[in-house]
């Protein structure tokens, strides 16, 4: 049987809560009531979304509560964690695509209230850069929402010797490019852009979601 991780990292308090859920629902909504008591206290949040499986649940329950309190989203800001590189910007593989159909427009959030890498960037180092300089200047996250990779990937900071500080161009490794997101993929992407495990650890909170068995021996 599946077993559902929440681990949520607390930077203020140098604090790192554990939490095992017994279902999908129940992880989704501790997620959600997290995320629901900063937006209570204050609108004005960035928040760093993830696309995948594991937090669109959470997703959906902020949309769902946008419905009669619009007012805990009028100010909040949404940075994209990552994009596959090469796609075309109209392509419903993207996590562009994604975000915008699960985030950005059932939040009615606004193109100046969102940051995101392009995946069709002709030079993609460039806009690691300019997305690096926005969230300088936006920044930090206040709520960072992750999804775990089958082989340790947060975004597409690949498992590694090093990792990278900033906001910078992954090359993908044989497992990532097997991702269930890539089979229906007509240009399979061999490089990903994404935000840096620094960006990621200067966010006040993260939520990191991990679901199935199948990564007890990551989680370890």
């Amino acid at each position: 049987m599946d077993v559902f991780h929440i681990i949520m990292v607390i930077k203020h308090g140098l604090k790192m809560k554990i939490q095992y859920c017994t279902n999908y629902d129940q992880m989704s909504n501790l997620a959600f009531n997290s995320i629901l008591n900063e937006l209570k206290v204050s609108s004005n949040k960035l928040i760093c979304a993830a696309t995948g499986n594991s937090p669109t649940g959470i997703y959906k329950l902020l949309s769902d509560i946008n419905i009669d309190h619009p007012e805990y989203f009028k100010k909040t800001n949404i940075i994209k964690l990552d994009e596959w590189g090469g796609l075309s910007k109209e392509d419903t593989d993207s996590c562009e695509f994604y975000i915008r159909n699960k985030i950005l427009e059932p939040l009615h959030i606004s193109d100046n209230r969102y940051i995101s890498f392009k995946s069709d960037a002709d030079f993609p180092e460039e806009e690691c850069k300019r997305v690096q300089l926005e969230l300088d200047e936006k920044g930090p996250i206040d709520i960072c929402i992750l999804g775990l990779g089958k082989n340790g990937h947060i975004g597409f900071n690949e498992p590694a010797a090093s990792l990278t500080r900033g906001c910078h161009v992954g090359e993908l490794t044989e497992t990532s490019m097997q991702h269930e997101m890539t089979s229906s993929m007509k240009t399979k992407p061999t490089y990903g852009v994404t935000l840096g495990m620094a960006d990621i650890f200067n966010s006040k909170k993260i939520i990191l979601l991990i679901a199935g068995s199948n990564k007890e021996k990551i989680i370890e």
